[in-house]
């Protein structure tokens, strides 16, 4: 197994340090548990497969067997714990934005973006409106709210 070259976080802008820091700690911690459960498994191997002098009676290897499950099983719930961790902090809840209309309230400034020319580039006349299109963005004034519609005819 290679080893993780050390990184050298002052070149890392400071608002991902902290993640890069806890991804760092979580593949350590994992690490660790890739190594006991090697362990593990290299004690399991050696309790069914040893050397004909080294085998165990049935209830020498049952008592093996029983220390090897409790000691896998307190592996599996450190990584649920830590997965549950990571997943709590991975998840934000959803910042409270309303998508859609703003609210009635607020005062409103109406754009109208008209065309440079009313006739029709192909000959044909006059043209008229046939529908627009309406758009909302806020507009901070310091002390002052207010809602900008832009309407575009068509």
């Amino acid at each position: 197994m290679q080893a993780v070259p050390a990184l050298d976080l002052s070149t890392i802008l400071t608002a991902q340090r902290a993640g890069v820091q806890a991804l760092m700690e979580t593949v350590a911690a994992l690490t660790d548990i890739t190594r006991r459960q090697e362990y593990l498994i290299a004690e399991l191997n050696h309790a069914l497969h040893g050397k004909r002098a080294e085998k165990l009676t049935g209830d020498e290897r049952q008592l093996a067997f029983e220390d090897l499950s409790i000691a896998l099983a307190e592996v599996e719930t450190e990584k649920e714990t830590r997965t549950a961790k990571a997943e709590s902090g991975a998840t934000r809840p959803a910042p409270n934005c309303t998508i859609g209309n703003l609210p009635a309230p607020l005062p409103r400034i109406e754009e109208v973006i008209e065309p440079g020319s009313l006739i029709c580039p192909c000959g044909c006349g006059v043209m008229h409106k046939i529908g627009e299109d309406r758009s909302e963005r806020l507009d901070i004034v310091p002390v002052q709210l207010r809602v900008i519609v832009t309407v575009r005819p068509k």
